[in-house]
């Protein structure tokens, strides 16, 4: 196991995060020999609760790894929050960049020195209904194919347990088991050295999300949907439904007030 750099400040979170987690919660922890042993590289990990950053955070923390987190650039300029972030060395986002891969630039570099980068890839957590990563953003796969990087599934479940998606009460008792497991690393090469067009970044974004998915079939013991949930999808098709409905709704009434000329 590689020699951690660890720091005041994320010794600190490590000595106030670990023992509640240690208390409260059963582990089930695979694939860690799937993490490089040193070198920079990317984990890209499903997202099914407001808890399971830590949970992934403590099975990483234990690989002798230290993840580094995006975030919003703002945060790191918010008194004791952005002083705890800077220390910690996690890495800002600039989502106001004109440019999409210098939104990244932090993460690039933290590669390049050898770090663990740790994405979201959907952005936010999931909106499917049972569960399943849902499409994913593009911001691991630009970074992934800048720097060739290996990318590392994991997938995790029974943080949701704890902490139901957009929950807001936890169920602590009894003791859940969260389960977390890292794939062998994502085989992208046959996106080296071409144009990111969108399309490309697409395709490669949807090879990340397959990969994650099958580990989390592995953990489920069931296969997942087919399609994978897409919100922008489901956004479009409600605001056709509630157009039609509108519409209908329309042409009703001026059927009733014809009717009653």
């Amino acid at each position: 196991m590689p020699r951690r750099r660890i720091g005041f400040w994320y010794r600190f979170a490590a000595v106030i995060a670990k023992p509640p987690l240690v208390l409260l919660l059963k582990r089930d922890w695979r694939g860690m020999e799937n993490i490089p042993a040193e070198g920079g590289f990317i984990t890209v990990v499903n997202h099914i609760s407001h808890v399971d950053p830590l949970v992934y955070a403590h099975y990483q923390y234990n690989t002798g790894r230290l993840p580094r987190f995006l975030a919003k650039s703002g945060l790191f300029k918010k008194g004791f929050v952005g002083a705890v972030m800077r220390g910690t060395g996690q890495i800002p986002v600039y989502r106001e960049s004109t440019d999409a891969l210098s939104a990244f630039r932090g993460a690039i570099d933290a590669v390049e020195r050898g770090e663990c980068v740790a994405f979201y890839p959907e952005g936010t957590l999931t909106r499917d209904p049972d569960v399943w990563p849902m499409t994913g953003k593009t911001g691991a796969a630009r970074v992934a194919l800048r720097t060739k990087c290996p990318v590392v599934p994991v997938a995790q479940w029974g943080a949701n347990e704890v902490l139901a998606p957009y929950g807001k009460k936890p169920s602590l008792f009894p003791r859940k088991t969260v389960r977390v497991t890292a794939g062998p690393p994502v085989d992208l090469s046959r996106f080296y050295d071409k144009e990111m067009t969108p399309e490309l970044l697409k395709e490669c974004t949807d090879v990340i999300m397959d990969a994650i998915t099958r580990e989390l079939e592995q953990i489920r013991g069931e296969k997942a949907p087919e399609v994978r949930y897409d919100p922008r999808e489901v956004r479009i098709e409600q605001r056709r439904r509630a157009a039609r409905q509108a519409a209908e709704q329309a042409g009703s009434t001026a059927s009733g007030e014809g009717n009653g000329r």
